[in-house]
């Protein structure tokens, strides 16, 4: 027994409904570890139990009430403390009074509004979490539980490719073309390089994919690069007239979703980064922001119909497949 009876008296658990049929989906803590947690998406409903069972049996445990919240919120590093809440639900689970036994209470937050992905950073975490409490007068007992959430798009129409061309006057001129600008996570990128002037002595060339995650506004924005991903393209020299392939399969990397101004606190975009060294060591590059997205797998007949509106919210419309995606499809068949 604690002094003055000060310790908590009592245990809270958070039991899902569905915890035994719901998919979990990885995902990394802020100490870059990596753990499970059950996934949700945009307009599912969240329902369960919280179970209070009382350390001492038989003792009473006065409270203020019990409640369970439902809370999304932002949280940027350089600000700690200082806690963003775009989501914020309450119910109340028992009026103030006092448990004289172990009690299991029922909730359920109905077709939740959930509109960002859930996104751990260098500088900024976006995070949903369940939250029971026992309020008591002196020390509350409070248990957390975290799940993860995807947001789901459909296939963005409008998707044309990507032309683009570097060049040092009268010593180099390339130009290069992906098939397009919109990929999905386990997507993969098809392109071409070709070497129209090379008057210069390039030893090396590689595409990378940089994450670039911006914090903050106004004169407080802070940006860190992250380089995802480096594919070589070339070890040596290329000659005028010359093309080299690109295929670039993104399922193995560990990516998000591009979030543009997320709840006006932060921004996740990514690039191409096209690369050349010559043998004097100089480097030449060529950086191109791509849009990436969510596909959902297949749409569990569990989601309710406003999750399935939800999977649907994606900037762009109208496909068109471009010569170069339509030779690659070709040269694969």
């Amino acid at each position: 027994m604690s002094f003055f009876s000060f310790g908590q008296s009592a245990e809270i658990d958070v039991v899902l409904t569905d915890a035994e049929t719901r998919k979990k989906a990885e995902h990394k803590t802020e100490d870059g570890k990596k753990d499970k947690y059950f996934l949700f998406y945009d307009g599912e409903t969240v329902a369960g139990k919280v179970n209070v069972t009382l350390k001492n049996p038989g003792k009473r445990l006065e409270h203020q009430g019990i409640k369970i919240e439902f809370v999304g919120q932002i949280e940027l590093y350089y600000d700690r403390g200082n806690h963003h809440e775009f989501v914020s639900l309450v119910k109340d689970l028992a009026r103030p009074g006092e448990l004289t036994q172990s009690q299991t209470f029922d909730f359920e937050f109905t077709h939740v509004e959930k509109p960002y992905e859930s996104y751990t950073g260098q500088n900024v975490k976006l995070r949903y979490f369940l939250r029971a409490t026992v309020s008591r007068r002196l020390n509350d007992i409070s248990k957390e539980m975290d799940i993860v959430v995807h947001t789901l798009s459909t296939y963005p129409e409008l998707n044309s490719s990507i032309k683009m061309e570097v060049g040092i006057e009268d010593c180099l001129h390339i130009e290069f073309e992906y098939n397009k600008s919109k990929y999905h996570l386990k997507d993969v990128i098809v392109g071409k390089i070709y070497f129209l002037l090379v008057r210069i002595k390039i030893k090396h060339m590689e595409i990378d994919i940089i994450k670039r995650e911006t914090t903050g506004t106004g004169p407080s924005v802070y940006h860190e690069n992250d380089t995802i991903a480096k594919y070589e393209i070339m070890d040596g020299a290329p000659v005028r007239g010359e093309s080299i392939p690109i295929r670039l399969f993104l399922a193995g990397y560990e990516m998000t979703p591009t979030m543009r101004d997320i709840n006006k606190k932060f921004s996740v975009r990514y690039y191409l980064n096209l690369v050349l060294i010559d043998e004097e060591e100089r480097r030449y590059f060529k950086q191109q922001e791509i849009t990436l997205w969510r596909k959902g797998d297949v749409v569990r007949k569990s989601m309710s119909a406003q999750a399935t509106i939800g999977a649907q919210r994606f900037e762009g419309s109208a496909s068109s497949e471009s010569a170069l995606e339509k030779a690659a499809r070709e040269d694969s068949g």
